[in-house]
Order: C-alpha cells, then structure tokens, then sequence
C-alpha cells in the first residue's frame, strides 16, 4: 500500500505507472461479522453500539470482473446505511448478501462471513476489468452507490428502477471504509478538483439522494417559489437539501434541534427556521398516538415564516416522529417526498388531510447515475458545497458511526483511508480560495 499510496502523491505519476503497479494481496477494511449478528439482541435501537460490532479487518483484495474497477480509497465517509449496517437494523446485511451471491458465478464473491462496508469514497483508480474504457488507472474519481445489472428492461428507463438494483457497501460487498475498494465503472465520477479526499468523499450519496429526491422529476420536481420543509435541515442529508432548494430559488424551511444547528442553517444562506425543541413540538401524545392540535400549531408556526402560505414540499427522511405533521402542513395539491425513516418505519398518517386536500406521497431512493453525476457535477462547479464537520482515521470509524447513530455530529462525517492527513489532494487553489468560507461551513461553527 505505502507503493500505492507514494504513486498517488507525485505529481509525476502516470496512467501507465498506477497500471505497472502491484496490487497487495489483502488491505485493511472496515467489516462486521456474520457471527455477530445477534450480539444485539434484546437491547433497544438506541443502546445498541456500533463501536462492539465494527472491526478493522485485514481482507483480500478481491477478483477484479468485467466492468468493474479496483479504486485506492484516499477518504470515505459514514452515512446511515453504515449506521444501519453495524447495528443489524432493520435486518442483518448479510441476507443482502446471500441474495446476490446466488445472481451469478461472478457475484458469489459478495457473500463472505465479513461485510466490508461504506457508500462513499474518493480515490484514485487501480485496475480496470475488460470492457471498462471510460477510466483509466491513475484518474482521480468519487463514487456513487448505486450497483445495477441492467440485464431486465425495467431499468433503461431510470436505473433505480433495476430489479437487480442494490446501494454498493450496504447490500454489496467490498464498500467504501477501506484502502481498496471494488466498484462498477458506471459507479465513477470525476473528483471535484477543488475539494480535498476527505472532502470530495462526503457528498456522494446525501448528495445524489437530495438531489433525486427534491429537483429531480424523478422526486418532488422542485421550482423557484417552492416553500420547502426540511427535516434536519443542518444534517447529512438535510443540508444539502437546503443548499438545492437555495441555489434553485426555492425557500427552505429548516427544522432543526438546537440553536447551533440554526446557526448553520443561516450560515448557508437560510432565513426560515424552526427549533423543534426550543418549540416543543410534541406530535406524539403516547407511543400509539399523534396529536393533531401540534400538527396546527406547527403549521400555523410555518405559515408565520412564509407570509401566510403552506409548504409546497416537505422533504421528509425521519419517518414515525414527522411523517403525520408532514402530511398535515403540505399545501393542497403539495407533495411530501421521503426517502429514509430514521426514527421508525412504520409511518402513520391522517389519510383525510391526503386525498381530500390532493397531496402526493412520492417514494425517493439514492439516484440513477445521471442524476448522482449531475449533483456531482454541481459540486464541481462550486455550486453545492461539501458539508463536512469533522473526520476521523480508519482506526475511529466505530467511534465515527456511534457518533451519528447518537445525532451527535452536524453535516458530514469524514474518514480518512489512505490518506495520511486531511487536507490532500487539492488540485486546483484558485477555485477552492473562491469557495473557502462555504467549504469550511461546517467546520466553523
């Protein structure tokens, strides 16, 4: 690896060099293991640890395919997938993993007693398998997580569509929380050249999933005007929902849990901002029933922000707590569009303030590669920023995911693979001292 790792840092490196390169026979991983998949068991969601579960393996490089690539991971980053993952919620992984192991020859390699896991990375590519032309060894690239077979019909149209559909680290192997990492070609992107590893690793899949999800006509089709509600409007996902819904001229209105979350909120540009907590927004009476007379004062709260106007878009990923207030605030005709459930999959609503009032429910899951190249697209351009807050070494990836699991971390969660320090990588100075202040947001505050 310290071959590899010298290759990347000169200057002087050549496509031919990276290709010339031999390849380790196993590198370090970040894992959790078949036989501790009940190590959980009887403990609440909350009290389960990812620090007990997730391991800093040694694991062999894996057989390259066609199509894919082997890319040497400089960063990676912990979404909730990861979370989800080391945690064995709402199921073990390796069920995922024992379904594609049965898809092909090739797939068989996938399910192993080890989970190696992560969504994200930025890196440099290794080797390329045959019918691969549009990368090379040696060209700097981020990764999306979205692994298609696209043998059925069903996805030529939108990918996420893929019966064989899968999100690459959580319901494949050899992820992203590792030095090498394998990936399909169609999976690369170009690394934003302004950004360093750490901080090109942490949009990749909140990025794609925000874009999917709120501009997309794919999601809720966003316009200039739109009144959008944000759910954890300062959190991974969340913030970079606010910065589509400013950069598209539409108006966020950014739900958040504390005073410091508020303070990132309008460090990014928002003006509309409610502290849930400072609030009190209590939308649950017991543990089996909502209380409708909050939804009110929560929608009465919004319309004091907006002028006396209804949300156009609520952008909804916390499922049980929210999911009834959401549909109650949504305007007539409004459109609430979710994509995770992380406070509870079971989501309860008052099916009366839906069809009577014509709302839509629009279910939104990662992005196809032409959308997650687009929000990548804008990250390059400098229009949409990474919302990094803090990284953490390989060694932390286990504090890292408690971390996030605990809502203890604000934005993006970084963590370096290969990369010996932070602040690596940055190949163009002049574009990133005219984004600096953005960059750092998350860091500043």
């Amino acid at each position: 690896m310290k071959d590899i790792l010298a290759a990347i840092q000169s200057p002087d490196s050549t496509p031919a060099d990276f290709a010339a390169l031999p390849l380790p026979e196993s590198y370090r991983a970040i894992t959790v293991h078949k036989d501790e998949t009940d190590m959980f068991a009887g403990l609440t969601t909350r009290d389960k640890d990812p620090r007990k579960s997730i391991h800093l393996d040694d694991v062999p490089v894996p057989e390259l395919g066609p199509g894919e690539a082997l890319v040497a991971v400089m960063a990676s980053s912990v979404n909730y997938n990861s979370v989800w993952t080391s945690i064995f919620e709402p199921l073990s992984t390796f069920g995922f993993l024992e379904r594609y192991g049965k898809l092909s020859e090739l797939t068989k390699r996938h399910d192993l007693p080890y989970h190696v896991i992560g969504s994200d990375l930025a890196g440099v590519v290794l080797r390329t398998g045959p019918g691969v032309n549009a990368w090379k060894p040696g060209d700097e690239v981020v990764a999306h997580c979205l692994s298609v077979e696209l043998e059925s019909s069903d996805g030529h149209n939108d990918t996420m569509l893929d019966p064989e559909q899968r999100i690459w680290g959580f319901e494949t192997n050899f992820g992203g929380l590792a030095e090498i990492a394998l990936v399909k070609s169609n999976q690369l992107m170009p690394k934003p050249d302004h950004l360093s590893w750490e901080e090109a690793a942490a949009p990749g899949l909140v990025n794609s999933t925000a874009y999917r999800q709120l501009v997309s006509r794919n999601g809720a089709g966003m316009k200039q005007g739109d009144n959008v509600l944000i759910w954890g409007a300062s959190g991974g996902l969340g913030s970079y929902a606010t910065q589509f819904a400013l950069a598209g001229g539409a108006n966020p209105i950014c739900v958040v849990s504390s005073p410091q979350k508020a303070d990132i909120c309008r460090a990014m540009g928002a003006e509309a901002i409610i502290d849930r907590n400072a609030e009190d927004y209590r939308f649950w009476k017991d543990e089996h029933n909502q209380d409708p007379r909050e939804w009110k004062r929560f929608g009465k709260r919004i319309r004091e922000l907006t002028g006396g106007e209804d949300v156009d878009i609520v952008f909804e990923h916390p499922g049980r707590e929210t999911f009834g207030a959401s549909v109650y605030v949504t305007r007539k005709g409004g459109t609430i569009v979710t994509c995770a459930s992380t406070s509870g999959f079971n989501h309860e609503y008052d099916n009366r303030y839906l069809w009577m009032s014509l709302k839509r429910i629009i279910g939104s899951h990662f992005a196809n590669y032409r959308e997650a190249w687009e929000a990548n697209r804008l990250v390059a351009k400098g229009k949409i920023h990474p919302t990094l807050s803090k990284v953490y070494s390989l060694e932390e990836t286990g504090q890292a995911a408690y971390d996030v699991h605990r809502n203890l971390h604000q934005g993006k969660v970084g963590v370096l693979c290969l990369a010996p320090e932070e602040g690596l990588g940055v190949r163009d100075e002049e574009k990133r001292a005219q984004h600096i202040d953005a960059i750092n947001r998350f860091r500043n505050i």
